[in-house]
């Protein structure tokens, strides 16, 4: 059944005033925005209903957006009328200025061409050639938390378990000096591009204020430390297959990708993609494992069914790819983690083209956002919707439920291009984490953030025991 903002919406046609929050005097919705983005987008769901106008800043300089919470309105923008809503928002400009255009940012002829070229590095069979250094990080993690006292806080630890695993796939060998950099760099980064995104009024960037100093200073660092991994990996292919002990990490695929119809990709647009896939492939991911970790440290009966399946399936080997098929239980909790804490809670976009979306008229020029943190918590789509259920995930329910009820991963012809290999870290990872270990939750909730990515700004504190 299709949602509406009102059942009994009187008169054909579209509506094209679309209800919101009044707000404060002046400057509208600006400070629930900034202190709890995602609660203020529930409120608005709740009260207003599927479709809301928000506004937020002072006359002259205030921020006008539309959200939408319904998942037919959700697969128009991302799917069957994407042509009529770009990447042409604010917080994507910011990551092109400071990342480059690589897949994440670029659109039209770019993006189809970076497409192309970069797919057949994610196709399952090369994916599934990296579950050893997936499974290699984590054992590491499992031996070092044999000397954590008993309680590890999963934030960080996931953070740097993904941050390590992407820099060993993306670089090879070259991991611990990526991994120090990034760690340090992409933190403020994020904060930097999300500030300057929704900002009514932008500090022009070459201006030398402090933060825009400290940014152009930590770009630049981890430009550097990708044109330098580039380079000397260009000039080893150059001396042959010897040369290269580390040829299948991807960053050597990506400076060989290539064909007649779209050539190859330059020093600097594979610096574009490396950037991008650190940013998306890490932070995304450390938020997936950490909430499911820390959800099931919460409900030890589902983590002690899982822990069965895990040790059932892998015993006491090293858990593969084709594993990844053998642990149902494990792969719904995986789901229903990213369904109440999705990695990306927000996509933005910006509509060139009226639409009418729940019997609302979207007009051309508005900046609008389909927020998956709402839509994963729709009453009409979810039952308890705040309720930890892997069993929403069996294949029978999955197949009943639309299509946009869940999407974590986007849609449509931008739907993220590292979608299995982020399920087949996660799984392999969480594996090997729960079978040599239990947990149980010190911290009850964890507060977020809606950064470039879903963030934890509070720690998810776990107990261990060895399993």
């Amino acid at each position: 059944m299709p949602l509406t903002n009102s059942p009994s919406r009187p008169g054909p046609g579209p509506r094209t005033e679309i209800p919101g929050p009044a707000g404060l005097p002046v400057i509208g919705s600006l400070l629930d925005l900034r202190r709890d983005s995602l609660g203020a987008f529930l409120r608005a769901q709740r009260e207003h209903g599927d479709v809301v106008r928000l506004e937020a800043g002072p006359p002259g300089l205030r921020s006008v957006f539309l959200a939408v919470f319904d998942p037919e309105g959700a697969r128009q923008i991302l799917a069957t009328q994407a042509a009529n809503f770009r990447k042409d928002h604010p917080i994507y400009e910011e990551v092109r200025q400071g990342l480059g255009n690589g897949l994440l940012t670029s659109q039209d002829g770019d993006y189809l061409r970076q497409r192309r070229l970069v797919q057949p590095l994610f196709t399952k069979q090369r994916v599934d050639g990296y579950a050893s250094v997936v499974t290699s990080e984590a054992d590491a993690v499992a031996a070092r938390w044999q000397s954590a006292g008993g309680t590890v806080d999963l934030v960080p630890e996931m953070n740097r378990l993904a941050l390590r695993t992407v820099a060993r796939i993306l670089f090879g060998l070259d991991v611990e000096a990526a991994v120090e950099a990034i760690d340090r760099c992409v933190p403020f980064l994020s904060d930097y591009v999300i500030r300057r995104g929704y900002a009514p009024l932008k500090v022009p960037r070459g201006w030398p204020t402090p933060r825009n100093l400290r940014a152009r200073a930590l770009t630049a660092e981890l430009y550097t430390l990708c044109d330098r991994i580039i380079a000397e990996r260009r000039t080893a292919a150059g001396r042959g297959p010897a040369a290269t002990p580390d040829a299948d990490d991807l960053l050597s695929l990506l400076a060989a990708a290539g064909n007649a119809e779209d050539g190859t990709l330059d020093a600097t647009e594979v610096r574009e993609q490396v950037l991008i896939f650190l940013l998306a492939g890490h932070e995304t991911t450390a938020t997936a494992m950490t909430f499911t970790l820390h959800l099931l440290a919460r409900h030890p009966e589902e983590q002690s069914r899982i822990r069965d399946e895990i040790c059932r399936v892998v015993g006491e080997g090293t858990p593969t790819a084709a594993d990844l098929d053998r642990l149902p239980r494990l792969t719904q909790a995986f789901k229903e983690s990213m369904r109440l804490y999705p990695p990306s809670a927000v996509i933005e976009r910006r509509a060139v083209a009226a639409t009418e979306i729940a019997g609302f008229t979207i007009p051309a020029g508005a900046d609008v956002v389909v927020a998956q943190w709402v839509t994963h918590r729709h009453p009409a789509l979810w039952e308890d919707p705040e309720r930890f259920d892997p069993d929403r995930f069996t294949p029978e329910r999955e197949a009943g439920r639309h299509r946009y009820a869940w999407f974590p991963f986007g849609g449509g012809p931008r739907a993220c291009i590292g979608q299995y290999f982020s399920t087949l870290e996660s799984v392999l990872a969480l594996a090997t984490l729960l079978r040599a270990y239990e947990l149980t939750a010190v911290d009850r909730d964890v507060p977020v953030a809606a950064g470039v990515t879903l963030q934890a700004t509070g720690p998810a504190r776990v107990r261990l025991r060895a399993a």
